[in-house]
């Protein structure tokens, strides 16, 4: 959890430094060790949700304090989990976007929540309309990618008992999941001229709900089978044998979402081997932002930027 007095005198002591130190290296300063030529290290963001994690009310810490730690920490980009924001009204916005362009730092995803695994019509409805104004929220941010789920049966008591099932639930009576594919492709499919006239591409994310499987994912992706749908890998929501399923998803992806558990995880703790992943993504040859979700116990303004030096240490490729 964060110690709230910490984090603002860190903010105060870093916004500082920003504006002395400019644009910073991409490079940690700890490395002394010079990069090869012909070797480019993939950019590295962080979601806003590292610092947050549903744990306290949104806009606990602010967002503008969060970018300031972000850029202070050397990561090239931020990620803005929607949930998240104070506000989505246009001077809130700009007040987020103008934020981190003063410090160096791309907004470069957009986590967003949406359902659409429900036989009621209106629902689905509700739902593709609130994407479509996600989606303008994206656009007005200047965000490129926006992450996007299929929703889930909600039969479950809660989510924690969601996750003491693995994300496994049982559908609605009467209803399969063979229903519930056809209702995400179609409510999708309705997204995707928007997505298209906003040059904002939907990231499908293997979470829970029909995107729990690599399987699930790809068959919404290769129906709807649009530039303008791929898929936001999150090297996390497979618990088990999560190597095949992440590349299985690799060479579809627009964003990799990188989960660290420092401090162990609230639901689960997973030993991500990123040196593998890393090789994974450049076997496919993937040079696209990587966004770290540090969704462990301890204090985020320790373990994040020790997460950016595990996977600054993973994401590379060749030119």
């Amino acid at each position: 959890m964060i110690d709230r007095r910490k984090f603002i005198q860190a903010g105060a002591a870093t916004v500082a430094g920003t504006a002395l130190m400019g644009c910073s290296s991409n490079e940690p300063a700890s490395k002394t060790t010079e990069t090869p030529a012909n070797i480019r290290h993939n950019p590295i963001g962080v979601s806003t949700y590292s610092f947050w994690q549903f744990n306290r009310p949104k806009n606990d810490p602010p967002i503008e304090e969060i970018i300031d730690h972000v850029a202070a920490m050397g990561f090239d980009g931020v990620e803005l989990l929607l949930v998240q924001m104070a506000s989505d009204e246009t001077s809130y916005l700009n007040k987020l976007k103008k934020r981190a362009f003063h410090n160096g730092l791309d907004i470069m995803g957009f986590s967003t929540h949406q359902g659409f695994v429900r036989p009621d019509k209106a629902y689905r409805d509700e739902n593709i309309a609130l994407t479509i104004h996600q989606i303008e929220l994206a656009y007005q941010l200047g965000i490129p990618t926006m992450r996007i789920n299929t929703g889930r049966w909600g039969t479950s008591e809660s989510f924690d008992h969601l996750m003491e099932n693995k994300g496994i639930e049982p559908t609605i009576e009467g209803y399969t999941d063979e229903d519930g594919f056809k209702w995400v492709i179609d409510s999708i499919q309705q997204c995707i001229p928007t997505a298209e006239k906003c040059g904002v591409v939907l990231g499908l994310e293997n979470h829970w709900g029909l995107g729990r499987t690599a399987e699930g994912v790809m068959r919404i992706v290769n129906e709807i089978n649009s530039p303008w749908l791929s898929v936001t890998l999150d090297t996390g929501n497979f618990l088990e044998d999560p190597y095949d399923r992440l590349e299985m998803l690799a060479p579809h992806t627009s964003l990799v979402q990188a989960k660290t558990y420092y401090g162990g995880g609230k639901w689960y703790t997973l030993d991500l081997d990123y040196p593998r992943i890393g090789e994974i993504m450049r076997k496919h040859n993937y040079k696209g932002y990587i966004s770290l979700e540090m969704e462990g116990k301890a204090d985020p303004m320790e373990a994040v930027p020790e997460s950016l030096d595990v996977l600054r240490e993973a994401f590379y490729y060749e030119i």
